[in-house]
This record gives C-alpha cells, sequence and structure tokens, in this order.
C-alpha cells in the first residue's frame, strides 16, 4: 500500500469496486498514469480531485467520528479498553470473513472466522471485547452487531459491566 493516506484511500474504494485502473481513470475522467501517480503518492490529488475519484468508484468521501477510548481493570489486573461510543462498520467489514492478528488468536492463528456467523461473531466480539486494541474494536466490532449479541456474550463481570452503559443507552 502506498505510504499517503489519500492514495491508499483511493487504491481502497478503486479495489472494492473491482475497477482496473484503466477504468477508474476513465469514469473518474483524469488520465491512467495520473491516476497510478495518486495511488502511489506520487502526486496528491485536491480534496475535490480525490472526491470526484472516489465517487467515480461508486463510494462517498465521508467523515466518521472516530470513538475514544479509555483503559479499565479487568479481572486479574488485565487492563482492556473500552469505547466512548459504539464504532460503526460498513456492512461488507461487519459480516467479512476474518483472521484475526497473533495477539487476538494466538491459539488458532490461521482461523477463518465468518462475521456473518452469529456464532463466529459471537467469538469475535468476545475475544475483542477481551484482548482488544483500539483499533482491533473500530475493525471487528460493529455497534449495531453488538447491540444485537450482547445478550449472549460470555465475558468477564468487569467487562460486562464496563460496556453495559454503551448498549443500554442505545
Amino acid at each position: 500500500m502506498p505510504e499517503n493516506s489519500t492514495g491508499r484511500l483511493i487504491e481502497r474504494a478503486r479495489r472494492e469496486a473491482g475497477l482496473s485502473g484503466a477504468e477508474l481513470a476513465r469514469r473518474a475522467r483524469t488520465s491512467r498514469p495520473t491516476l497510478a501517480a495518486y495511488e502511489h503518492g506520487a502526486k496528491s490529488p485536491t480534496l475535490v480531485t480525490a472526491e470526484r475519484i472516489i465517487e467515480a468508484a461508486g463510494f462517498v468521501l465521508d467523515v466518521t467520528p472516530r470513538p475514544t477510548f479509555h483503559q479499565a481493570a479487568g479481572p486479574h489486573g488485565r487492563p482492556f479498553v473500552v469505547p466512548e461510543q459504539l464504532p460503526r462498520l460498513p456492512l461488507r467489514h461487519a459480516v467479512a470473513q476474518v483472521r484475526l492478528p497473533f495477539h487476538l488468536s494466538w491459539s488458532a492463528p490461521e482461523r477463518c472466522y465468518d462475521l456473518a456467523m452469529r456464532q463466529d461473531r459471537l467469538r469475535v466480539y468476545e475475544i475483542v471485547l477481551r484482548e482488544g486494541t483500539p483499533d482491533d474494536v473500530v475493525t471487528y466490532i460493529d455497534g449495531a452487531l453488538l447491540i444485537d449479541a450482547w445478550p449472549d456474550l460470555v465475558l468477564p463481570a468487569p467487562i460486562r459491566e464496563a460496556w453495559e452503559n454503551l448498549i443500554t443507552r442505545r
């Protein structure tokens, strides 16, 4: 992936839309070399240009609040994180097939979880709420699906208590 965030965003939109660079360039009314330069960080598009390219890929450039987190003491003194607000995921990510990073799934590092399947989603949510970093929470947890799963999650009391306010105020 390119180093610049605008290039990463354009490349991600193109890949998720299943478009070639030539096709996205055509749709966005730019040249293929220019699009490639944006994606690789050799050039930086203006915000208006980046928005036009992303919209040509079928996406909307939007601003989404990123939750802030605080750390709480968990069972046996092990810390865990709790956001100030529930994160939301795009639907395709909320029900994706995922492999958790090693720090979350050290006992089954190659296991694939299908978040569209409730039992897999429950397991991933339990793991992330117990062991996850803020980045893990915003990558794997969808607030609406968490609310739905909440009664069925098996969590230590301190974690359940710390998250309960977020769940009940929705």
